[in-house]
């Protein structure tokens, strides 16, 4: 549903690689989950363009982000950790994000800490719907 991004005060910054709304779907099941995230306004412009990850965070190449791999729940931090076993950009391969993870009826926030491409400190918080 939305990507936001905040500064520690307040301060709201969108995503030049993926912007505020993603098309995008994520699926959990048995220990494995995958994601995918396209810019909605992509353009062949961005295509051959990869990004530096940003702290606790994946890269994504031309507006697109896709990875996969397995992920453990801690439930008294309510954080994630997901591993990841494949991805779009092979320099994210093997790496462990961590996020936080809050169900409210049909949604699912989930809120990490990360920075800009410039390395500015933000918290983004992904809120997913779901579906079917």
């Amino acid at each position: 549903m939305s990507r936001e991004d905040y500064t520690k005060d307040g301060q709201k910054r969108i995503d030049p690689i993926l912007g505020s709304d993603p098309v995008a779907i994520l699926v959990y099941a048995n220990n494995h989950f995958a994601a995918q995230f396209m810019k909605r306004d992509r353009s062949v412009d961005t295509m051959m363009n990869a990004t530096g990850a940003g702290q606790n965070n994946t890269s994504a190449i031309g507006g697109y982000d896709a990875y996969f791999g397995t992920y453990e729940v801690n439930d008294e931090t309510r954080q994630v950790g997901h591993t990841l076993v494949g991805s779009i950009n092979p320099t994210n391969i093997g790496i462990t994000v961590y996020r936080t993870l809050t169900v409210e009826e049909d949604n699912l926030i989930i809120q990490l800490d990360t920075t800009t491409q410039e390395g500015e400190a933000v918290t983004r918080t992904l809120t997913w719907k779901r579906i079917g």
